[in-house]
């Protein structure tokens, strides 16, 4: 790890009123900026830090896939050089590399389909980089997250969505517990858009203020995540068949292959109603892949034994409760039932939700406030076979 330093205190040694050690991670996008610029017009003392998470970081982004480059490492420091608080780089590469990139293989050659930034949300971002604030001294842990954080009148914190909906990252953030909310601060939660979080960034002479958002997964870069598994996960060869278990076609290996994919089957077999078919199943045990209808893809009810409560838990979450579900970072929220039974948060959507994949993250929500989060183990298809 690299730069770590120990805040200083202000006012010989007193904490002002309302002032905090925060500590900004700056990606080296505009959003990360502004947040950070925002956090000291606030009056905190803000120490900027990127986070080198790749062992071999490319030179220059690709327009807007990858990220944590040198290209950005430099608009990071060039940012925080702007808003004069002092920047440093720290090595997360190994410890990203043990919990998002290797997680990220285990579970595709399990035939999952994980959310890596989920995984770094939890792993890296809000626990890994947090424990290091904390021991160094810091009170917050800030981000250019579009989410809020609100303190009930118990003053228990609950995360809630932005106010930009089209922006909203509250689902990405799912993940966190009421301990990791205390010490999170995310400046941009009320920006109605990313147009004004642009202006501000242009107005504060801030060079990322036009820089394209990066998407896709930061690690593969050139957006092939099937050729980049292909070269980490022993791929054999194997049948794809129907729901009665008739082979319809060969494939090169079942976990290059996701719930819901219709493109680049090669199916041999047409359906006998010619219309398209879709992923319904990865079977790694068996390696084969299964195929089936469109509507066999709706799913009635989704469980998982590995969640969280993001702040106060539900009262008694044996009772089943009114919730909404919410599959995709950019899918739209269903009205459900929750429950904890046997170990597992079980959700019953109102509506089938569309090809959900075990692996995935079901974030769960009442009204705008993030209750929790499961990772999907297990689904029912509304459609039997």
């Amino acid at each position: 790890m690299l730069g770590i330093c120990r805040p200083g205190r202000a006012g010989g040694g007193e904490r002002r009123l309302g002032f905090m050690r925060v500590l900004a991670a700056m990606s080296g996008g505009v959003d990360s900026a502004v947040a950070a610029a925002r956090a000291v017009d606030a009056g905190h003392e803000v120490v900027g830090v990127h986070l080198a998470l790749s062992r071999m970081p490319g030179t220059l982004r690709t327009g807007s896939r990858g990220c944590c480059t040198i290209e950005d490492s430099m608009d990071a420091q060039r940012a925080a050089n702007v808003l004069g608080i002092p920047y440093y780089v720290w090595d997360f590469s190994e410890r990203f590399k043990a919990d998002v990139v290797d997680d990220f293989i285990a579970e595709y050659a399990a035939g999952r389909t994980p959310n890596p930034c989920m995984r770094c949300n939890e792993r890296i971002k809000f626990a890994a980089l947090l424990d290091k604030a904390l021991e160094l001294g810091f009170d917050a842990v800030c981000t250019g997250h579009y989410a809020t954080v609100v303190i009930d009148e118990n003053g228990d914190r609950e995360l809630h969505r932005s106010a930009a909906w089209a922006k909203d990252q509250s689902y990405v953030l799912g993940v966190l517990t009421a301990d990791q909310l205390a010490h999170s601060m995310f400046p941009l939660g009320a920006t109605p858009s990313k147009a004004e979080v642009r202006a501000e960034a242009a107005a504060r002479g801030l060079g990322v203020a036009a820089k394209p958002d990066s998407h896709d997964i930061c690690f593969i870069s050139d957006g092939d995540t099937r050729g980049w598994l292909a070269e980490r996960v022993d791929l054999q060869p194997g049948a794809i068949v129907d729901r009665d278990g008739a082979v319809v076609g060969q494939h090169e290996g079942s976990q290059s292959y996701t719930v819901g994919q219709r493109r680049g089957l090669g199916l041999s077999v047409p359906a006998p109603d010619g219309r398209p078919r879709f992923v319904l199943e990865v079977k790694t045990r068996t390696n084969e892949v299964v195929v089936g209808p469109k509507e066999a893809l709706a799913t009635a009810e989704i469980g998982g034994s590995r969640f969280t409560w993001a702040g106060r838990p539900p009262a008694d979450p044996a009772t089943p409760f009114d919730c909404e579900v919410q599959i995709r970072a950019h899918a739209d929220p269903v009205p459900a039932v929750a429950v904890v039974m046997n170990g597992e948060l079980v959700v019953t959507p109102s509506v089938p939700l569309d090809g959900v994949a075990p692996g995935q993250t079901a974030v769960i929500y009442v009204g705008t406030r993030v209750l929790g989060q499961c990772t999907i183990d297990r689904t029912v298809s509304a459609v039997p076979a």
